[in-house]
């Protein structure tokens, strides 16, 4: 990923929230992370003009308030932010979860691996395809 391009992680648990964040230092992405805990702060941090938007949205599905698949559904009607591309990043295996997010245009489904190398491969995989994809501004 290009260096000042920020990610938005949308994710309840602060165990996966600091295992993100571990493991992008781990694999030396210096982007800047904002984080928040569901999908209402999130609509809301991408609402507000004076925070960057991101290049990127890591986003859990089962969170309390707004889970991912109804805050997919929102985003991906709003012609300002639609385009962002979003990583589904869950432990849900449910094929019902990947055909909804999948519908909704997400870029990718991702499980979160239990082990925490094999935690980092996948955010290593993903960040390695972010770095090579061309993203539209």
């Amino acid at each position: 990923m290009t260096a000042l391009k920020s990610i938005l992680l949308v994710e309840d648990d602060i165990v996966d929230m600091m295992s993100v964040k571990r493991a992008l230092k781990d694999i030396n992405v210096t982007n800047p992370l904002y984080h928040v805990e569901n999908g209402i702060e999130a609509l809301e941090y991408l609402a507000d003009k004076e925070k960057p938007k991101p290049t990127i949205i890591l986003l859990d599905l089962n969170m309390p308030k707004m889970g991912g698949i109804e805050f997919l559904s929102i985003m991906k009607k709003d012609e300002a932010i639609k385009r962002i591309p979003v990583v589904i990043l869950t432990t849900s295996r449910a094929e019902y979860d990947k055909i909804q997010s999948y519908n909704l245009g997400v870029a990718g489904y991702m499980i979160k691996p239990v082990d925490y190398q094999q935690f980092m491969e996948v955010i290593r995989a993903m960040c390695m395809y972010w770095t090579l994809s061309e993203v539209s501004e």
